[in-house]
């Protein structure tokens, strides 16, 4: 017994109790049980359940324990949890003893967050592997710590009861499973086993459609299609139709994948041409690490990328020195003239078992493509009975399940860029995780791009990017739109009050948001501005002090009705000035020209005062016909929009090199371009590859004319140059153009921040070049990293632009209506455009 010395404060040993409300991804992440765990462990009594708020726990005790339980279940949360607050309060002590789970509480408003799908963890793969568990080669197998989570959520609290997962009585076992707080399953919503948990099928279309046989199972209806089960082993079975050189349909976590062996040249022409693929590169998986070491050139980083629990597609620089192991190297049309490999390893059990888990040894692929179920450009597919239809001209066999999912969710791409992560496509595994914003914003949707379409719920300081969508010129995927948008909602519990979409009056992003405004404003955001604002967002910068933003892509609508993309602007939220840019050179029939780079090419050529030689590649790509009529469109100017993107420098290079004359699928010429630059990693800067400034006008931003430039790549192409030599040196003129107009910026302007992003700057050869210099002339250098540098992070920078427009309400009316408008031309939106400069020296600012 502890007595008071005279003169001290007698120790406070009364029970204590707290209320602690821990916000953040802290359900589906086993936090419940590890609460539990805690609270028994420090000998607290008490309570904790999930809430529409949150987890909330209640703790009774020494306070000496509860002040440890509240400072400890922060940083000691599970490995898959996400805390963004923790919240204690004291309350009134009830006595009682132990500590318990109790259901989850309904209603209020949603403030916590739902996880993404986890890869199969390695306690599920050891009892997977074993032939003693009784979940011993089980394609659901899942528990608290791996599995999927955002595509089966149907509704929160996170509970089973709200996911996909409800339709599947547990089992006894998985009962007593479920409810042992000793368990690795406590409380894991998708635990199921062979009893109790979803099938797996192998089934052949009936009727004449197959290609693979009549099968030897029963015949069965999914939906509305006809099928035949084919055998006992539907793993097995799928494994044996992949070596003989099928092409099978795969549900996964988040919709199909098309399938076939990786390494039979036949079965992947076959589905390039089944799915019109074109030559766009596609992705693989392997089974483990050892199957693509001798073939990529592999660091630190993307090994940890691969093995993580989030298994993104990783592009990987081939090696030129490649031995295959046991002589299986992919075929050459899995990745025609891709410097890089998209690789993932298996996430599911599903994979891992169709990747030779528990086969013979020898038995199946190695090495998968493995490819959206979907025909290129069309979203998705989730539903069964939908992909007994959709995918019938595409796959020989479907090997499905009858889990539902709730949410699409492509596979998410990343690459190395000098040692970062660099997100192109964030989408399963990263979302629904949110952005924490920089700035506050009220509750708005900024609706994205056309292409590659993501768009963005914010509230306060968060910001939730949805999976990756798609293009928009499918009706399809408009309609995968309005879904996700409505799921996301209902997730985050934010009520948009306003509206932020791209300024192009034809995007169908954009029609779809004021179709869908209900009375609410519509802030049009110009793309550029937008892309520059993402950099800024990701980067933590609160929007006091403006960048000089580089933003390099292909298309984006300018505030004159000309096609931007190769632009320096000076930068906040608030607004933009437009401080430089490529100088204008004719687009001959638009989209004609960007799929075929040989026209881009010769349109370069004349805006340069140069002539199209007939030894030139590109000149001898078009066709004898066809060359006369371009010039004539090109002087009468007919169907020529003008155009400052780079994007379109980059695929007339490509064409003028002979490198690609013809585009099959998005930015083929330029990442064609990269692949030769890096054959030759050690060619000089070339000084007659340089930029010409034009004479500089009044209120006006710099054009820079790439004549000279162009000069010197017909030079050295007619004077027999090699193509990558060629590609080097452009790649290095167009970075020693950035370090120069950023400088001259800077002189202007004092601003000492440059943020590098749009879409080429996923061209990890200019990104890194441009970086480096701007780093050596003391710039600060903003890059992408978690979110995607192209269209599929649009929609962040839209959401803290349009939040700035809440400081300035009449404006944001007027911006509606703008938008609302058939918007063509730069006197159409001179109502939205005259604010004067924040930055003195600059040329006129544009604010949104």
């Amino acid at each position: 017994m502890t007595t008071a010395q005279p003169g001290t404060a007698a120790p406070d040993t009364a029970p204590r109790r707290s209320r602690v409300v821990v916000r953040g991804v802290v359900q589906g992440v086993g936090f419940r049980p590890f609460v539990y765990a805690l609270a028994t462990g420090l000998r607290l009594s008490g309570h904790v359940t999930n809430t529409a708020d949150g987890v909330v726990a209640e703790v009774e005790g020494d306070p000496a324990d509860v002040a440890a339980f509240c400072a400890r279940i922060g940083p000691d949360a599970p490995p898959l949890a996400r805390v963004e607050s923790v919240e204690a309060a004291e309350v009134a002590a009830s006595g009682g003893s132990g500590f318990t789970i109790v259901p989850s509480r309904q209603g209020g408003a949603v403030r916590t967050l739902v996880p993404p799908d986890t890869a199969t963890c390695a306690d599920c793969l050891a009892e997977l592997a074993d032939p003693a568990d009784r979940r011993h080669l089980h394609p659901f197998i899942t528990c608290t710590h791996c599995g999927p989570r955002f595509t089966i959520v149907t509704g929160m609290p996170y509970d089973r009861v709200h996911t996909t997962m409800a339709g599947f009585p547990m089992c006894p076992d998985c009962a007593r499973e479920y409810a042992d707080p000793s368990d690795r399953r406590f409380h894991a919503q998708p635990v199921a086993c062979p009893a109790c948990g979803p099938r797996l099928r192998l089934v052949t279309a009936g009727g004449g459609g197959s290609r693979t046989g009549a099968g030897t199972g029963p015949a069965a209806e999914v939906g509305t299609e006809p099928v035949v089960e084919v055998g006992t082993d539907p793993v097995a079975d799928a494994r044996r139709m992949l070596a003989a050189g099928a092409i099978l349909a795969v549900k996964g976590l988040g919709g199909y994948h098309l399938a076939c062996d990786a390494t039979n040249p036949d079965a992947v022409a076959e589905l390039r041409r089944r799915k019109a693929r074109g030559d766009k590169p596609f992705a693989m998986m392997a089974g483990d690490l050892a199957d693509i070491e001798p073939l990529v050139h592999l660091g630190p980083l993307e090994r940890d990328l691969l093995t993580g629990s989030v298994r993104p597609v990783v592009l990987l620089r081939r090696r030129q020195d490649a031995q295959p192991r046991h002589g299986a190297a992919p075929a050459e049309a899995v990745a025609p003239g891709s410097p890089d490999l998209g690789v993932m390893l298996p996430y599911t059990p599903v994979h891992h078992l169709l990747l030779g888990l528990g086969a013979p040894d020898g038995e199946g692929p190695r090495l998968l493509v493995m490819t959206s179920g979907n025909l290129s450009g069309e979203p998705i597919v989730t539903d069964d009975a939908e992909a007994l239809t959709r995918l019938a001209g595409l796959a020989d066999a479907w090997l499905l399940h009858d889990r539902p999912i709730h949410v699409p969710c492509d596979d998410s791409v990343v690459r190395v860029c000098d040692g970062e992560q660099l997100t192109l496509r964030r989408s399963r595994g990263y979302a629904p995780l949110p952005v924490t914003l920089p700035v506050e914003v009220t509750p708005a949707l900024a609706v994205g791009g056309d292409l590659k379409n993501a768009f963005c719920l914010g509230e306060g300081r968060q910001a939730w990017l949805s999976a990756h969508i798609g293009d928009m010129d499918d009706l399809a995927t408009q309609l995968a739109l309005a879904s996700a948008e409505r799921q996301l909602e209902s997730i985050t519990g934010v009520r948009p009050g306003r509206l932020a979409a791209d300024r192009h009056p034809a995007y169908r992003s954009a029609r779809w948001a004021r179709g869908h405004a209900a009375g609410r404003p519509v802030v049009p955001v110009q793309h550029h501005h937008a892309h520059v604002a993402a950099a800024m967002a990701e980067n933590g910068l609160d929007g006091t002090r403006p960048v000089i933003g580089v933003a390099f892509d292909g298309t984006g609508y300018g505030l004159d009705g000309a096609v931007w993309g190769g632009e320096f602007l000076v930068a906040d939220y608030a607004g933009f000035s437009r401080f430089a840019h490529l100088a204008y050179v004719p687009l001959p029939g638009g989209d004609a020209a960007v799929r075929r780079p040989y026209r881009t090419a010769l349109a370069h050529l004349r805006a340069a005062g140069l002539t199209a030689d007939p030894g030139l590649p590109c000149t001898r790509a078009c066709p004898p016909g066809e060359l006369p009529l371009l010039e004539r469109q090109l002087t009468r100017g007919l169907n020529c929009v003008p155009t400052s993107s780079m994007g379109r420098l980059f695929d007339a290079v490509s064409s003028l090199a002979g490198i690609c004359h013809h585009a099959g699928y998005e930015a083929q010429a330029a990442i064609e371009l990269e692949a030769a630059a890096l054959r030759e990693p050690a060619v000089e800067e070339d000084e007659r590859y340089v930029f010409r400034p034009g004479p500089r006008q009044p209120g006006e931003p710099l054009a820079v004319d790439p004549a000279p430039l162009l000069a010197a790549v017909v030079e050295d192409v007619l004077g027999g140059t090699p193509a990558p030599v060629v590609a080097a040196r452009f790649h290095h003129a167009v970075a020693r153009w950035v370090r120069t107009v950023c400088a001259a910026a800077r002189s202007g302007t004092g601003v000492e921040t440059v943020a590098l992003t749009g879409g080429v700057f996923a061209n990890v050869v200019l990104s890194s070049a441009c970086a480096r210099g701007l780093r050596e002339d003391g710039f600060t250098v903003l890059r992408h990293r978690r979110i995607p540098p192209n269209d599929g992070g649009l929609a962040l920078g839209q959401l803290v632009v349009a939040a700035r427009a809440t400081d300035h309400p009449a404006d944001a009316d007027v911006t509606a209506h703008s938008v609302g408008a058939d918007v063509t031309t730069h006197a159409a939106c001179a109502d939205v455009t005259d604010r004067p400069a924040a930055v003195p020296g600059t040329p006129r600012r544009e604010r949104q």
